[in-house]
């Protein structure tokens, strides 16, 4: 008697185990399950916010570059003379702002952000005007690329080359003693091309008149 006692004790231990053990495994289920759709939502979300700021980035290269067009035809404002002659520069005024595009090859090496020796002469002489000629005015840098997709480089895409060398740009001219506080940084990706694909690769630092 004692002994089937004992038997039935031990067997309604091992199923109260069970069922737990079961329950734990169905919690444990339901989490990862949770977790997998709370990290596709995340990403889905990401995703989303990234094509839009892609979307919105273009719309204003888009109205750029007609104020550009604009400004190259009969009356279109010629840009400030004094960065004429310095390499891989020229300057161009659109409405109330004034353009200063730097070749993105006189800047970087292939696929790079890191700049150029050599690039730092033009550089020197483009923060010296902005120093001395447009003090305390606000300044966005903005950085461009061709069109071709990247393939071999350290970055995701050309929206992320594109703003490693402005940010590459703005922290040297704030070493040559410009204000960061007033600088404000771009991507425009290959969302504006320009007649060549050397034309296009370039980072623009643009005077905002106030």
């Amino acid at each position: 008697m004692k002994t089937t006692r004992l038997i039935s004790i031990l067997a309604l231990v091992a199923a109260t185990t069970l069922v737990g053990c079961k329950n734990n495994q169905q919690s444990v289920d339901e989490l990862t399950t949770e977790n997998e759709s709370l990290r596709k939502q995340l990403d889905d979300r990401n995703a989303a916010l990234e094509s839009a700021d892609r979307e919105r980035l273009a719309a204003i290269a888009r109205a750029d570059e007609s104020d550009k067009a604009k400004a190259a035809a009969p009356g279109g404002a010629a840009g400030d003379k004094n960065f004429s002659g310095i390499e891989g520069v020229t300057a161009s005024q659109i409405g109330n702002e004034l353009h200063v595009s730097i070749e993105g090859d006189v800047l970087f090496d292939s696929g790079k952000a890191s700049l150029k020796d050599s690039s730092k002469k033009s550089l020197d002489k483009v923060a010296a005007i902005l120093k001395e000629k447009y003090p305390g005015k606000y300044i966005r840098v903005a950085g461009f690329t061709d069109t071709d997709p990247i393939k071999k480089s350290a970055f995701k895409n050309n929206y992320y080359l594109g703003f490693d060398r402005a940010y590459s740009v703005r922290e040297y001219i704030i070493s040559k003693g410009l204000d960061g506080k007033e600088i404000s940084l771009s991507s425009f990706g290959p969302d504006v091309p320009l007649k060549t694909k050397a034309q296009s690769r370039r980072v623009e630092v643009i005077v905002v008149s106030n």
